[in-house]
Parts: C-alpha cells; structure tokens; sequence
C-alpha cells in the first residue's frame, strides 16, 4: 500500500501528469484512494462482482512491465470467492488496474500474480472496493465493521477430525500466539454471548463455507448494522443477534 508521505503523480492516457494525494489507505485490501486535480474525465461504469460466473470472459488493462501502455489481456473468470482467480495475463505495471466484463464494466481491480503458475492472477472483487470508496467518500476514511472473533473455516475434514456435526461454518477458535484470543474482550460479539467453540454456520441466512467466508459477509456491512448469526455447539443451535463495531484501529 502507498507511502502517504511520498510524492506520487498520475499519467492519464492523453499524456498529462498530476500530482496525486493519498486520502486512504487500506492495508486489508491491499488498496489506496487517490485525488488529482483535474475535471472532465471519462468514468468507466462498475460492475457487480457478485454476479460473475465461472469461465466468464475478462479482459485485465495496464501498463504492463511499465514499459507498454494500455496494454490488454484477456481470459476467462475462474472462481469467485474472496479474491477473483482469473488467467487474464497480471505482470508488474498493470496490477492496480482494472479488470472489466465485456459489456465494459469494472469488476475487479488487479493486484496479484501466481508467479509459479502459468497465467494465474487474482483480482480485488469491485464490490469489495466499492465499500472502501463510500466510506472515504462519506467519512474521509476507511470505516469497517467489527464482529471480533478469530476463527477456522469449518470442511468435511476438520469437522471430522474435531467431531463436529456439520460441515461448514466458522470454528470460533485461538490463533497460536497466547495473545490471539477467540473473542476479543469487549468487542460485539463478546458482548452478544459468542465464546470459543462456538460455530457460526449462518450470517443473515448464508451459509459460510469456501464460497461464502464471515468475513466477507460481515465485511460488506457498516458500523452499527446488526447481523443475525445460526450458532452451533454441543449439538444445539441458537439464533444470535449481533450489533457490529467499528473496527479499531490498532487491529487494521
């Protein structure tokens, strides 16, 4: 993510240079939000990432090795989960760049490459991203919402190696440093009676599996939105109802 202390300028298509100001950056992400000045430029429309399907065509544009200008490659979308895994060809330059559909909609912005695959790169969903841009455009900042909870995803295997009745959810669960708490004190789902063996199996009524993670799901909420989770543990279920936070600085 970009130094906000560094000089940064923006080169539009028609040559021009200007100067950029960093209003945000979002380590999470892996993205910044960047200002010039300058008025009457064209704005692609963007898309829905939620709605891509499998082996849909995508085409990723850059400045690819940051010597070839509006380059573009092109290759079908492989899976949508928390990142978009496409063979659109991603080399330095044009990550940061947009990957559209072919209606020319933004759907994803480029950001990685697999360097020991043949053509596999990822993308940020523009989903994702528009929730960082509404909320700089709303607060001047990067607000997420908190739930507080470390967590395993739960699969066909770890539910039978930890004898759990199904196979899916999140294993409310410690990480391996003695400070990595399951629930974090104080935080809202300490609050609403969550505790460490606990599975959450349904936010809003989605189930969370590979597809579908808690923490893209209570990502795409706002500080103060409550999120209705299914709760399974010792072979019972319960509704919990949960009013997010905002995620605290020293945690991002």
């Amino acid at each position: 993510v970009l130094d906000t202390e560094a000089d940064y300028e923006v080169t539009l298509n028609d040559g021009t240079t200007h100067s950029a100001k960093v209003l945000a950056r979002d380590t999470v992400l892996d993205l910044a939000v960047l200002k010039i000045d300058a008025a009457g430029l064209p704005v692609p429309a963007l898309g829905d990432s939620d709605t891509l399907q499998q082996g849909e065509t995508v085409i990723a544009i850059g400045n690819t090795l940051a010597e070839f200008q509006n380059t573009v490659t092109k290759g079908p979308e492989k899976e949508k989960r928390c990142f978009i895994q496409t063979d659109a060809a991603i080399n330095p330059g044009n990550s940061g760049g947009p990957l559209i559909d072919l209606n020319g909609r933004v759907v994803g912005v480029n950001t990685a490459v697999n360097q020991s695959g043949q053509s596999i790169g990822f993308a940020i969903p523009i989903n994702a991203a528009k929730t960082v841009i509404d909320s700089v455009r709303a607060h001047g900042k990067i607000i997420r919402p908190w739930l507080g909870v470390r967590y395993t995803l739960v699969t066909a295997d770890t539910a039978k190696a930890k004898n759990l009745p199904d196979d899916h959810g999140a294993l409310i669960s410690k990480g391996p440093q003695p400070n990595e708490a399951a629930i974090v004190a104080g935080s809202p789902a300490d609050k609403a009676g969550l505790a460490e063996g606990d599975v959450i199996l349904e936010a809003d009524g989605v189930k969370i599996d590979a597809d579908h993670s808690l923490a893209g799901l209570i990502g795409r909420k706002a500080p103060g939105d409550s999120v209705t989770l299914k709760v399974a543990k010792d072979g019972k279920t319960r509704i919990v109802t949960v009013v997010l936070g905002e995620l605290p600085d020293a945690i991002k």
